[in-house]
């Protein structure tokens, strides 16, 4: 038998806490599909490890997935590397240096 060690298990167990999925609170025998009833409200639900209990609730299936894959934030803008002036080896401004384009 191929049985993984319990360490390994719990391991993989752990990773899924504060887990989120949303559940179409669609009712009667009709389809339960998330992507045929996508007016449907849903109920959040968060895995505590052992089961999933109520976290929220989202009116439809546009909003649910705004709540379990919210858009990642931009990156902090970074300020230049280079100071302000002119160095030996920086590219000069557009205007700036035309005297010296008969060097060669």
């Amino acid at each position: 038998m191929d049985d993984e060690p319990l360490a390994a298990w719990a391991e993989r167990r752990d990773a899924r806490i504060g887990q989120l999925r949303a559940v179409p609170l669609v009712t009667g025998p009709g389809p339960r599909a998330s992507h045929l009833n996508p007016d449907a409200p849903r109920a959040i639900q968060r895995w505590n490890g052992h089961l999933w209990e109520p976290h929220g609730f989202a009116p439809n299936l546009a909003e649910a997935r705004r709540l379990l894959f919210p858009a990642p934030q931009p990156p902090p803008e970074t300020p230049p590397r280079l100071g302000p002036g002119t160095g030996r080896h920086r590219r000069p401004a557009q205007g700036e240096g035309e005297e010296k384009k008969g060097r060669g």
